[in-house]
């Protein structure tokens, strides 16, 4: 029974993933070689000096991933929000900057990857957040807070299952 469990949480996962754009895509397989160290995301991702440029400052703005993991801030107190909320609105941030994530599913479909499963009651605040911030151009903030569903804003309690689907780069040959 846990195995076609599983199997049945992989495939809703491959589907979700199936179910954001190209670019969203490529984004989060390209951040998870960054953020969990998997490959060169440089030589892997990079196919221009800007992009090239966009990964070196992906890679100082996941430099908190490590502490962030750690944390693990009590969901009913106040003890350790400030720096936790803080670091992960940074990098939250970086992220919806760069215009390729477009929605809170994509956004909380990467962050329980890079964080863990247990990260998913701060995803809602932390993406709400860095969506308002300044650095976000308008008409970005209005598509990226419309983005997210009143359930998600306001669930009275979430999963700690960990994810089993980490989306990989696929050679076209291969492909």
């Amino acid at each position: 029974m846990t195995h076609t469990g599983k199997a049945t949480i992989t495939i809703s996962e491959l589907r979700e993933f199936a179910s954001f754009t190209p670019c969203e895509q490529r984004y989060i397989r390209r951040s998870l070689d960054v953020g969990l160290g998997r490959q060169d995301a440089l030589g892997l991702w990079a196919r221009d000096g800007a992009e090239a440029t966009s990964i070196r400052k992906q890679y100082e703005a996941y430099a908190d991933l490590a502490a962030l993991r750690d944390m693990r801030p009590d969901e009913f107190g106040f003890d350790d929000i400030t720096v936790f909320m803080g670091k992960l609105i940074h990098v939250a941030a970086f992220d919806l900057a760069q215009d390729r994530i477009e929605s809170f599913s994509a956004f909380r479909f990467l962050y329980e990857r890079l964080l863990g499963g247990w990260a998913r009651p701060w995803l809602p605040g932390a993406f709400c957040g860095a969506s308002a911030l300044p650095q976000i151009r308008p008409e970005r903030r209005k598509i990226l807070l419309h983005s997210i569903s009143e359930a998600a804003a306001t669930a009275s309690g979430w999963s700690e299952r960990e994810p089993s689907f980490y989306p990989e780069w696929i050679e076209k040959e291969v492909a």
